[in-house]
């Protein structure tokens, strides 16, 4: 007689990773809970991608690949922090594979992708046992992981891009609530065609940046508050298709985000800006918390053909991700 397979043999998850137009900063809890409106976020979901693949093991062993493979009995000796949390949560704690492989560098790009495979895996764990959740859930565990559980000083406006996907303007509250409020679908030709990102060549870890930043929230305030408001404006441009209108409120943001830490730029990345306004886009902001990663830039006819031929530096179009965390495939089935 043959035996039949009980649970998922397999399972891929496929999450997005986030571009900020504006407002990053006021996502960490130092700024909206000190704000009776909160902070404010506009961003979008970017076409590259987490993927986290899940198999079933023949014994109770767990094997975790990612730059480094682990192999171990029990998951209190998982060394990557986000996959021990993530299995401890869901409660699938034994007898699986678990690997992450991303479209981007995994670590210091400013594109949320450490927030992305949280998502990710607690999205592909969760239907690994049988349960469907929607992305206010994966966006809310992976918040209470990375700040709650690890004690992380990061804000959440990635874990709900990666989650949610699309154009968005998220809304921190300062009840500790989210407000996820989605944008007109814009043409995404028009924007691949107007914005894309740069490579700066270096990665950073986010941590000291977004220590030091917080700290300095309480005499930053006037500069956060800002920042807000071009979160709510960059929004109504968006919408309207007013691209040299968002260049120029980037190149705002960029010049406010400087001053709120020591690190978030360095002679290596001005000197990028400096070149990229030079062949003629119309604005732009080093995103995430500073320090390296990817520059996004308003681009006019033509001058992405300039930066492509002048520069050495990788480009990607801006191209939304409409669809969020999603299930790519699941073997459950499978007898």
């Amino acid at each position: 007689m043959k035996s039949r397979v009980v649970g998922a043999l397999m399972l891929v998850t496929r999450t997005p990773v986030r571009v900020s137009f504006c407002g990053g900063g006021t996502d960490l809890a130092a700024f909206y809970r000190a704000n009776e409106s909160g902070g404010l976020v506009t961003s979008i979901a970017l076409q590259a991608h987490i993927y986290v693949t899940i198999n079933k093991r023949f014994d109770d062993s767990i094997r975790v690949s990612y730059s480094k493979t682990e192999t171990v009995d029990d998951i209190e000796d998982i060394q990557h922090e986000l996959v021990r949390e993530a299995m401890r949560l869901t409660g699938v704690t034994s007898g699986i594979e678990i690997n992450t492989i991303a479209d981007i560098p995994g670590k210091g790009t400013g594109l949320g992708s450490s927030s992305a495979v949280t998502v990710g895996l607690l999205h592909a764990l969760h239907a690994y046992a049988g349960r469907k959740v929607g992305p206010k859930q994966l966006a809310e565990e992976a918040c209470e992981i990375e700040i709650s559980v690890l004690g992380q000083t990061i804000g959440k406006q990635d874990q709900y891009a990666a989650a949610f996907g699309g154009l968005n303007q998220i809304s921190f509250n300062s009840d500790d609530t989210v407000t996820v409020t989605s944008l007109p679908e814009l043409d995404s030709t028009e924007l691949a065609n107007n914005f894309c990102l740069v490579w700066t060549g270096l990665t950073r870890k986010a941590t000291p940046i977004l220590e030091q930043q917080s700290r300095n929230t309480s005499i930053k305030m006037d500069e956060l508050l800002s920042m807000r408001m071009q979160a709510e404006e960059v929004s109504e441009l968006l919408s309207l298709g007013e691209w040299k209108s968002v260049g120029s409120i980037l190149n705002d943001a960029w010049n406010l985000k400087r001053t709120l830490t020591e690190g978030i730029s360095n002679p290596e990345i001005d000197a990028l800006y400096s070149k990229l306004m030079d062949l003629g886009c119309g604005g732009g902001k080093l995103l995430g918390a500073g320090g390296g990663g990817f520059i996004l830039v308003q681009t006019p006819p033509g001058v992405q053909e300039k930066i492509q031929d002048e520069l050495t530096n990788k480009v990607i179009p801006l191209v939304v991700d409409f669809d969020g965390s999603t299930i790519m495939l699941d073997d459950r089935d499978v007898k």
